[in-house]
């Protein structure tokens, strides 16, 4: 059964500013999944793992720093705290590497380290999307790239929204990609750089469709990076239009 979680980047402020009664709300939504982003000092690990299980909520995977170097060890052993045994490099800010196939061979090379260090230690290793993975970079897009150089191990979290707005057709990537898609996330609005997000129904994106494609994946994500109108409330808007369509379904 495909599990279904917020990923709370959605309601950062909220949680900054009081991370007890925005879980809760959480909860109280419908959620019992969620995806973590990197954290702040003001919350670390130890304590968030402490308020998800005294919500109820399960961690489906943790958005951190890639696992190498320096990092390496404390980015692996928070996963763990949160308890979750899968992890994704965010992918955010942009890296340089990106914009030419000579930084394409460096991200490879990183990200086969980053995966056996996770691999080494028991948890999944996967990479999340935002535009510029799918723009030409002459003939290639780093997206397409990779999938070809990867270990098949290494998982994507498609972010449909994004994919889109860079002018792919999200169901074509996922079916492209096959079983490499093992989450999506699923936002909506204009699918315009620079505009905000809205619930899930409310935008252009065909997500009936998106999601009829994306049935086998293990995780369904909403996030709204950025929303026309409250948060929260778009989140448990969001999750509403999902079951609606999990019924349809049945």
């Amino acid at each position: 059964m495909t599990s279904v979680a917020l990923q709370l980047y959605t309601v950062r402020h909220a949680l900054a500013a009081d991370p007890v009664a925005t879980l809760r709300r959480v909860r109280e939504a419908g959620y019992r999944w969620v995806e973590t982003a990197p954290l702040t000092p003001d919350l670390p690990g130890s304590r968030l793992a402490e308020l998800l299980r005294d919500e109820g909520l399960s961690v489906v995977a943790a958005h951190c720093d890639l696992p190498v170097g320096d990092r390496q060890e404390s980015v692996l052993d928070e996963a763990e705290i949160l308890g979750t045994r899968r992890i994704l490099w965010h992918g955010w800010p942009k890296d340089p590497n990106c914009d030419s196939t000579e930084g394409f061979e460096i991200l490879l090379d990183r990200y086969r380290s980053a995966f056996e260090a996770a691999r080494d230690r028991g948890l999944g290793f996967g990479l999340h999307n935002h535009w510029w993975e799918f723009e030409a970079v002459g003939s290639e897009c780093l997206c397409d790239w990779l999938d070809r150089r990867l270990p098949r191990e290494v998982f994507f979290e498609l972010d449909v929204y994004w994919a889109q707005t860079a002018g792919r057709d999200p169901v074509e990537v996922i079916r492209a990609l096959g079983e490499r898609v093992r989450m999506v996330h699923l936002k909506d609005g204009p699918a315009i750089h620079g505009k905000p997000m809205t619930a899930l129904g409310e935008g252009v994106v065909d997500l009936r469709a998106i999601l009829d494609a994306a049935q086998s994946v293990d995780a369904w994500v909403v996030e709204l990076d950025e929303c026309a109108s409250d948060p929260l409330r778009a989140a448990e808007k969001s999750l509403t239009f999902l079951r609606r369509f999990e019924t349809s379904r049945s």
